[in-house]
């Protein structure tokens, strides 16, 4: 079945074939349409599931956390400041070992106030334990929620998995889409059948106080858990498109990367933007492909070292920032490869707060980086220093002077 549709609603759609049991959520611009969709599938009875509306984010986590403890599917979707309020029970929902899958709509941060898209919503969960899996393509983002049941149920992993997709370039644009016939979905993802769960019948206390001669091997056996998700995010992949037919790659995806020499890095929607931006290079000579970071947690270090090891040159695009530092995937990918062959590593920091990203911009940076003109470390090529912030800077002095700052 094809349908026209917005991408917050075809999350619903994933949420709804992988026979979803639970949905807890609080409402956050610009998620707000998933967990709409997916009431109205429930009204109309076209979806078994209890949804659980709450007061706020951290309690759509507590509710959560509580479902899947008790070896129940689970869903919810956040955003932005939404997944900042979740942020200690992140920790908590991963620590204890539960699977679960939720759609994080990337928006950026405030303040400045905005509903627009970057990535540093979930780049600052990235450390949490959960599997992070970027979307480029409405089609992707039905997709890989039905993937994401698969990875984190999985008997090696048993970890909760996040899924990403940029605030208004996908949520709320529409697109075309193939849904999958339930029965084949059924076939790709059995009934949820959990490792452990709380039973009154059979009762056990587990996440409470640990010591610390204990600490240490549980953290060593969530790092296990992501490290074996590699083989499930291949598995997932290779199995659904055997059987439904769709593949967006497993944890990269890679454009016109066979006889490059040099290659642009991204996640999320920018990448397609990007293959525009490799088309103009190759159109003036310069053998340029493009590698997505489809799955940022785990991280792909064998896939990039195998893919930009030969390459003279690397250009990451990075929408979000790791302040005091870089582009936080310039500076993965740069660990990742170090060491393996020579090739010299570039950052732009671009599209944040959901500036848009023109291709033709990419394409000069990188054109200039090729050619010895740009330093090999964080640009930030859309940046405007107005005369307007130059006033604002010297108000911001004028004032520091009157009291006695400066």
């Amino acid at each position: 079945m094809k349908l026209v549709d917005t991408g917050n609603h075809f999350a619903a759609w994933g949420a709804r074939l992988a026979r979803v049991e639970v949905v807890s959520a609080y409402p956050i611009t610009p998620q707000t349409q998933v967990i709409e969709e997916i009431s109205r599938f429930i009204d109309e009875g076209e979806m078994d599931c209890e949804y659980i509306p709450v007061e706020s984010e951290h309690s759509a986590m507590a509710a959560m956390i509580g479902s899947a403890a008790m070896g129940v599917r689970s869903f919810s979707a956040t955003s932005s400041h939404g997944l900042a309020y979740m942020h200690e029970l992140l920790h908590w929902a991963a620590g204890i070992r539960l699977p679960m899958v939720m759609v994080n709509v990337n928006r950026a941060m405030g303040p400045g106030w905005n509903i627009w898209c970057d990535h540093q919503d979930a780049l600052a969960a990235r450390d949490t334990g959960w599997i992070q899996l970027y979307c480029a393509s409405h089609q992707e983002v039905l997709d890989t929620v039905i993937q994401a049941y698969r990875i984190s149920e999985d008997f090696k992993v048993i970890l909760p998995v996040m899924v990403c997709y940029d605030a208004i370039f996908i949520s709320h644009s529409y697109m075309q889409v193939e849904v999958p016939d339930q029965e084949n979905v059924d076939r790709f993802l059995p009934p949820f059948r959990s490792l452990w769960k709380l039973d009154l019948d059979y009762p056990l206390t587990h996440g409470s106080v640990i010591y610390p001669d204990d600490y240490e091997e549980v953290r060593f056996s969530m790092f296990q858990g992501l490290d074996n998700a590699r083989g499930a995010i291949r598995r997932a992949a290779e199995e659904y498109r055997d059987i439904i037919g769709n593949y967006h790659g497993d944890m990269v995806e890679t454009y016109r990367i066979d006889d490059a020499d040099c290659a642009l890095v991204a996640m999320g929607s920018m990448a397609s933007e990007c293959k525009m931006a490799v088309d103009m290079l190759r159109d003036k000579g310069y053998r340029c492909g493009l590698v997505r970071v489809r799955s940022y947690r785990p991280f792909p270090i064998a896939e990039l070292r195998e893919l930009l090891s030969p390459m003279r040159a690397v250009m990451v695009l990075d929408r979000g920032v790791s302040f005091g530092l870089e582009g936080a995937l310039f500076s993965e990918v740069k660990a990742a490869i170090y060491g393996h062959g020579d090739a010299i590593v570039y950052n732009l920091i671009t599209g944040l707060g959901g500036r848009d990203v023109r291709y033709d911009l990419v394409a000069e940076r990188t054109e200039a980086a090729l050619e010895g003109k740009m330093a090999p470390e964080s640009n930030w090529p859309s940046l405007r220093l107005t005369e307007h912030h130059r006033v604002s800077k010297r108000g911001l002095e004028e004032y520091w002077k009157r009291e006695g700052v400066l």
